[in-house]
């Protein structure tokens, strides 16, 4: 917490333009290198905008403009590294099936997803990675995730603006929020891979040629040609 404090510290001597950049840097790199502070940064920064550092337009305008770009960088490395990492030589120690299962996944409610990608705490980058790798539509995409942005930006600067010097209270229902989000996002990952490897068992089992009723089952025999 103290490296935090720091940042704070050094945050509140910038001037206006400066805290505007910062702001967006800070937005950026989050979803190019989680995790980061920037929910505890915005949330500050409301603060400011309540002393009137700075304006609450251009704070929500620098964070999701920040937030679009960094999503969209890490949208563009997964679609560049998604078939080099699925057909390069190191393809043989991936788990390549269960990676494209995700990715039917995601074709499916990615949209869905990234729309909720700014409140999913933790996943953020690995949404818009995933979102690159399934090729899904660039404009919407883009767009999708700059509502996403906006809202969760603009609530997290409208809070530290109406708590002011209660600010770190807010801090903390975001970081509870985020603790109960990430364990349910991990809960349902865990759900959707146990069902799929109990899919593929159950196949594998159905097909294998070990099978006590496979030698003289007619049946089973057609299912197998099929």
């Amino acid at each position: 917490m103290g490296s935090i404090e720091s940042v704070l510290a050094w945050f509140q001597h910038l001037a206006p333009a400066g805290v505007l950049g910062a702001i967006f840097l800070v937005a950026y790199i989050e979803n190019i290198f989680p995790p980061s502070p920037c929910d505890v940064l915005l949330v500050f920064a409301g603060t400011l905008i309540g002393l009137g550092t700075i304006g609450f337009l251009p704070a929500v305008a620098a964070a999701t403009l920040g937030g679009t770009l960094g999503f969209m960088t890490a949208y563009a490395a997964g679609r560049y590294f998604d078939r080099r990492i699925l057909t390069g030589r190191f393809a043989r120690f991936l788990p390549v099936n269960t990676i494209y299962q995700v990715e039917k996944l995601f074709q499916r409610w990615g949209y869905g997803v990234i729309i909720a990608n700014r409140f999913l705490a933790g996943t953020r980058a690995v949404v818009a990675f995933f979102a690159g790798m399934s090729q899904m539509n660039l404009t919407l995409t883009t767009l999708l995730s700059a509502v996403s942005a906006l809202v969760w930006n603009s609530l997290l600067l409208y809070f530290g603006m109406a708590f002011g010097a209660n600010w770190r209270d807010v801090v903390q229902y975001v970081q509870i929020y985020s603790t109960i989000a990430t364990v349910v996002i991990v809960v349902v990952i865990g759900i959707f891979i146990w069902r799929y490897l109990r899919r593929r068992r159950a196949l594998s089992r159905a097909v294998s040629p070990g099978s006590p009723v496979s030698p003289v089952s007619p049946d089973v025999s057609t299912k197998e040609q099929v």
